[in-house]
C-alpha cells in the first residue's frame, strides 16, 4: 500500500483544492494537494516537499487530521491529511490543471478523487 499525504490548507475559512491535469489517471478529479511518501521519509517532510514541487510555496505542517484508504484499479493508497499553514511563495501550477479556494459547504459541488472523499466528509463534520 502506497502512503500519500494531503494538505488541508485553509485561508479565511476557505480550503485549497486542486484539479488533476488531463492525461493523469484521475484527470479532472479534485483533490487535496500532496504526494507519495518516499522510503524512510516522514509524512510531514513529504508534504512540505510536495507543496514546494507542486506549487512553489513554503508551508508549516501542522496537526494530523485523518487518514483514508482506497483501492484504485492501479494502486492501493493510504491518504494522510494534515492541517497546513501557508507561509510564502507564489502559487505555480506545476502538477495541476487549476486550484480553487472553497468553503467546506461547497465540497459537494466538486468531483473529488475517491480517496479524498472520506477526508471531505471529515472536514464537513468539523468546523475550521
Amino acid at each position: 500500500m502506497q502512503r500519500v499525504t494531503a494538505a488541508i490548507l485553509e485561508k479565511k475559512g476557505k480550503i485549497l483544492i486542486a484539479k488533476r491535469k488531463k492525461g493523469d489517471y484521475l484527470e479532472n478529479k479534485w483533490e487535496f494537494p500532496g504526494g507519495k511518501i518516499e522510503a524512510g521519509e516522514p509524512p510531514e517532510h513529504c508534504l512540505k516537499r510536495e507543496l514546494v514541487e507542486e506549487f512553489g510555496i513554503q508551508t508549516r505542517i501542522g496537526e494530523f487530521i485523518c487518514s483514508s484508504r482506497y483501492k484504485y484499479s492501479h494502486i492501493s493508497i493510504e491518504l494522510l491529511a494534515y492541517r497546513v499553514e501557508y507561509l510564502s511563495g507564489e502559487f505555480l501550477l506545476n502538477d495541476h490543471e487549476e486550484i480553487k479556494w472553497i468553503l467546506p459547504e461547497e465540497f459537494d459541488n466538486y468531483d473529488f478523487a475517491e480517496a479524498d472523499i472520506a477526508i471531505v466528509k471529515r472536514l464537513k463534520e468539523k468546523a475550521f
